[in-house]
């Protein structure tokens, strides 16, 4: 991958950003902190000092700050009565104050320079990644293929079978670390892109020449399910703010995005395929601003649906075709499910009798006529501990409690 590039700029020309917007910027941080020296502005804004100096300059010369004595080796400055005006006006009609933006276009280029399909990825990483899980060297091998394409991936397959878990691991096969932006500017439009929520901060990574405006981050995860709605994949417009937030496509670029139980959205289906089309076909996604002006920003997302319902019903041939992974999860085999069973047990320090794993399976498979489902093991552990809490015991594994359990848990026939 070719390596990140965040040098500061020194000049407001080479932030690739209108020189008024910056101006206007450093009005309204004034006016909602008062006196600063041009190192604190400097600091708020994310940008160089010689930079911070031009705008000083322009402010001076327009009579909207005022010098106020020195601090930390520069003026230090506040707004005149004349910027507070100013202040005032420019805070009614947004109220972005801020790390100074990054131009769409920088924005863009970063994105392809540090894309997740430029990320070498190796049998070690899903080992690593999987570790906590039992699964197969098949399913192994079909997840580092899929991740490898850096496309999207369908994971489907019965209930309980594990593909929520398994898709919240696939972001941990990522061990490499991409630059953010606190801010993304359009048409003079400013949009908020990095999340704390979201996007997992590499503390203390910045050097002094380094461009403050970029965060360096984890890959990212974004994780949504029955939620999703169409108004999550535009433009998030704040009425009392007056500016706007990357939907979760643009927060998880360079990442995951996990669409969980996918078919149970508020957003039917087909309208998510049918927005989705040109975005997973050609990676490249479209924006609209106020007016109706679109602008292009890149799509590079590892996206991962997961459903419990058939591909089929869910989505037509030329949509599934674009979804060039489809990995199917099925029912743990006696040998994953005893082992599975196994882990659970020692992560709740719970003692378990040899014969007991063998038993649960035959009483699942037999007398309940149940498949093993991966999550049979965790569910009805709890079962187990809950009753213990409730009779004020100390939970154990016996054939008794075991019978107890499956009897709370499963339907009668």
């Amino acid at each position: 991958m070719e390596a990140l590039s965040s040098v500061a700029p020194q000049t407001i020309h080479d932030t690739g950003i209108r020189r008024s917007l910056l101006e206007e910027l450093a009005v309204k941080i004034l006016f909602l902190n008062g006196e600063m020296s041009l190192v604190d502005l400097a600091d708020k804004m994310c940008l160089s000092f010689p930079i911070i100096e031009e705008i000083f300059q322009f402010l001076r010369k327009e009579q909207l700050c005022e010098v106020k004595g020195m601090a930390r080796g520069s003026h230090r400055i506040a707004v005149s009565g004349y910027g507070k005006a100013r202040g005032s006006e420019l805070l009614s009609m947004n109220q972005y104050a801020g790390p100074a933006p990054i131009s769409i276009a920088d924005y863009n280029l970063q994105v392809q320079r540090q894309s997740v399909q430029q990320t070498p990825i190796q049998r070690l990483d899903l080992e690593c990644a999987f570790r906590p899980l039992v699964l197969d060297d098949g399913l192994l091998t079909f997840l580092g293929t899929a991740v490898t394409s850096g496309t999207s991936i369908f994971l489907y397959g019965p209930p309980g079978t594990g593909k929520t878990t398994i898709a919240s691991y696939i972001p941990a096969i990522y061990h490499d670390n991409i630059l953010i932006p606190y801010a993304v500017e359009v048409d003079n439009q400013i949009i908020t892109l990095y999340d704390e929520g979201v996007h997992r901060r590499i503390e203390g990574a910045a050097t002094e020449d380094s461009d403050k405006r970029w965060v360096l981050c984890d890959r990212p995860r974004v994780v949504t399910g029955g939620e999703l709605s169409g108004e999550m994949l535009d433009l998030q417009f704040n009425v009392v703010s007056r500016f706007y937030t990357a939907p979760l496509q643009m927060k998880a670029n360079n990442g995951v995005l996990i669409l969980d139980d996918f078919g149970r959205q508020r957003m039917r289906p087909d309208e998510l395929l049918n927005r989705w089309m040109t975005p997973l076909d050609r990676r490249v996604d479209f924006l609209t601003l106020p007016g109706g002006k679109k602008f292009e920003v890149k799509f590079d997302v590892v996206v991962v649906f997961s459903t419990n319902l058939q591909p089929r019903d869910l989505a037509d041939e030329a949509f599934l075709r674009r979804i060039p992974n489809k990995i199917k999860i099925d029912h743990a085999t006696p040998e994953q499910f005893k082992e599975i069973f196994r882990r659970e047990c020692e992560a709740r320090s719970l003692s378990c009798d040899a014969d007991v794993p063998e038993y649960l399976i035959q009483l699942i498979t037999g007398e309940m006529k149940q498949p093993l489902a991966q999550c049979y093991a965790r569910d009805l552990i709890n079962q187990i501990f809950w009753t213990a809490a409730y009779l004020r015991v100390e939970p154990s594994l016996t054939r008794e409690t075991i019978d107890q359990a499956c009897k709370k848990y499963f339907l009668s026939a």
